[in-house]
C-alpha cells in the first residue's frame, strides 16, 4: 500500500520550484516582450485614428451622412427659381393632290406659282423661369430634409459610438489573452519543477509513483492549456490588426499595481439623466418630428400653390411654294403669377392625412419605446460596472489568499505534512485566479465604455482616461 513520504530528502528541489513559480511570470513577460522587438507598443488613441480612416462599418456610416446632406440640399434648392432654356426646330411640308380649276391657275400664276404644294420651317427659342411663392408641401419637404440631417448625425454618431467599443474590445482582448498565456506558461514551469521534484524523489524512494504520475498529468494539461492560450493570442491579435488596418499591433499593457478608476457618476439615476443624448433617442425623436411634418405635408394636398412664372421666346417661320406662306419672326415675353387650387382628389388627400395620423401615433411610441429601452440598458450597465469592480476586488483578495496558500503548502510538504498533489492543487488555483482577476478588470475597462456608450455620453476623449491606465511608450 502506498504511503505518504515523511519528508523530501532534497529539500531545496521544492524551494527551485517556489522560485521557478515566481520567477516565471517574469521570464515570460520578458519573452513577449522579446516577441514584441521592433514593434513600438502603441496607444488607444493612436490605434482609434488608424481605424477611423480604415474600418469600413464606420467610413459607410460617413459616406451615408455625406449624402444626407446632398439630399437636404437639393430639396431646399427647390425654394430658389427654377430656369430652363427651350429650343425647337420643326419642318413642315404639304403636297396636295387636289386638282386646280382654272382660276386657282390663273391666281397661281399672277404670283408665279403654279402649284398649291409649300414648305414652312418654324424655329424657336424660349427661356422659362418659374418661382415658387407658396406652397406648404415644399415647406414641409424641407423641414423633413432638415430632420434627415439630425438622424443623419445620429447614425453618424452610433458608428462612432460602435467603433470607439469594438476597439476598445479588440485592444483589450488581445492583452487579456496575452495574460493568460502569460499566466499559463508560468504555471507550466512551476508544474515542471514540481515534476522533476517528484521524479527525483521517487528515484531515491521518498515518495510513490502516483507523485509522478500526477505531476506529469497537471504539467500535460498546462501544456495543452499554453497552447490553448497561444492560439487565442493570435486570434485575437488578428482581430485587433484587420479593425485598424495594421499588421502586428502591439497594445501597451496596463500599468502595475493596477488601479481601475472609480465610476463617475456614481449613482445609476445620475447616469440615466444622461440618456437624452443617446443617438437611440435622438433618432427616434427625429422620427416623430419627420413624422408630423409627413402630416403637415398631407394636408397640404387641401392648399393651392402660387408661382411667380416669366418666359422669353423667339420665333422665326420660313416657308415656300404656295404663296399663302410667307415668312415671319418675332419675339414673346410673359410674366405673370399662376395659381392651382385643388377641388377634388377622388378622397386620396383624405385618406394619406388619415395615414399620416396613424404613423405619427406610431412615432410617439416607438420613441417611448426607445427612452425605455435605453433607460433599462443603461441601468444594467451600470449595475454590470458595479458588480464587475467587486469582483475585480474580490479576486484581488483571492490572490493574494491562493499565494499564501501555495507557500504553506509548499512548506507543508517539505515538512512531511502535506502531499504532492496539494502543492499541484494550489499551483493550478493560483493560475485559476489569476487569470480569473486579469480577465475581470479587462471586463469592467471595457463594460465602462459600453455604459457610457448606452446612455449616450461616450466620446473620442474617453480613450484618453484609458490610455492613462497603460504603460508609457
Amino acid at each position: 500500500m502506498p504511503i505518504r513520504a515523511p519528508r523530501p530528502s532534497r529539500p531545496n528541489a521544492l524551494q527551485r520550484s517556489r522560485e521557478a513559480f515566481a520567477r516565471a511570470p517574469l521570464a515570460v513577460a520578458l519573452m513577449l516582450a522579446g516577441m514584441a522587438a521592433g514593434a513600438q507598443a502603441q496607444s488607444l488613441v493612436e490605434l482609434y485614428q488608424a481605424a477611423r480612416g480604415y474600418d469600413a462599418a464606420y467610413l459607410a456610416a460617413k459616406a451615408q451622412a455625406d449624402s444626407t446632406e446632398y439630399k437636404a440640399a437639393q430639396a431646399r434648392g427647390q425654394r430658389l427659381p427654377q430656369i430652363g432654356l427651350k429650343g425647337s426646330i420643326y419642318r413642315q411640308h404639304f403636297d396636295s393632290d387636289l386638282e386646280l380649276t382654272t382660276a386657282q391657275r390663273a391666281a397661281l400664276a399672277a404670283t408665279g406659282t403654279n402649284s398649291n404644294n409649300y414648305s414652312i420651317t418654324s424655329k424657336s427659342l424660349a427661356l422659362q423661369a418659374r418661382q415658387s411663392l407658396f406652397n406648404a408641401e415644399l415647406s414641409a419637404i424641407i423641414d423633413q430634409a432638415d430632420q434627415s440631417l439630425i438622424a443623419a448625425d445620429a447614425d453618424l454618431k452610433t458608428a462612432e459610438d460602435d467603433l470607439l467599443v469594438r476597439l476598445t474590445q479588440a485592444y483589450f482582448d488581445v492583452l487579456a489573452a496575452q495574460d493568460v498565456l502569460s499566466t499559463a506558461q508560468a504555471n507550466k514551469a512551476a508544474l515542471a519543477e514540481q515534476l522533476a521534484s517528484a521524479k527525483r524523489n521517487f528515484e531515491v524512494g521518498n515518495a510513490t509513483i502516483t507523485d509522478t504520475r500526477e505531476a506529469q498529468a497537471r504539467h500535460d494539461l498546462a501544456t495543452a492549456q499554453e497552447i490553448a492560450a497561444q492560439n487565442d493570442v493570435q486570434v485575437k491579435s488578428a482581430a485587433l490588426d484587420q479593425l485598424v488596418g495594421r499588421t502586428n499591433v502591439q497594445p501597451a499593457g496596463l500599468m502595475t499595481p493596477v488601479m481601475l478608476p472609480p465610476l463617475q457618476p456614481a449613482t445609476a439615476e445620475e447616469w440615466v439623466s444622461l440618456t437624452p443624448n443617446s443617438a437611440a433617442i435622438r433618432k427616434a425623436q427625429v422620427g416623430l418630428e419627420y413624422a408630423k411634418l409627413e402630416t403637415t405635408r398631407a394636408k397640404a394636398g387641401h392648399l393651392p400653390t402660387a408661382d411667380l412664372v416669366a418666359s422669353v421666346s423667339k420665333t422665326d417661320i420660313t416657308g415656300s411654294g404656295s404663296a399663302t406662306v410667307k415668312a415671319s419672326d418675332g419675339t414673346n415675353s410673359s410674366i405673370g403669377v399662376e395659381v392651382n387650387v385643388p377641388v377634388f382628389a377622388g378622397f386620396a388627400t383624405q385618406n394619406k392625412i388619415r395615414e399620416a395620423l396613424a404613423l405619427e401615433e406610431k412615432s410617439e411610441r416607438d420613441l417611448d419605446n426607445a427612452k425605455r429601452t435605453v433607460t433599462l440598458a443603461t441601468r444594467q450597465a451600470f449595475f454590470g460596472v458595479q458588480s464587475g469592480q467587486a469582483q475585480v476586488k474580490a479576486l484581488e483578495a483571492a490572490e493574494s489568499s491562493a499565494k499564501l496558500a501555495l507557500e504553506a503548502t509548499q512548506l507543508g510538504y517539505r515538512v512531511g505534512v502535506r502531499v504532492n498533489k496539494d502543492v499541484l492543487d494550489a499551483q493550478t488555483a493560483l493560475a485559476s485566479t489569476q487569470k480569473d482577476l486579469y480577465k475581470a478588470r479587462y471586463d469592467v475597462i471595457v463594460a465602462t465604455m459600453k455604459l457610457r456608450q448606452a446612455s449616450g455620453s461616450l466620446k473620442p476623449d474617453d480613450l484618453e482616461t484609458l490610455n492613462r491606465l497603460l504603460v508609457a511608450r
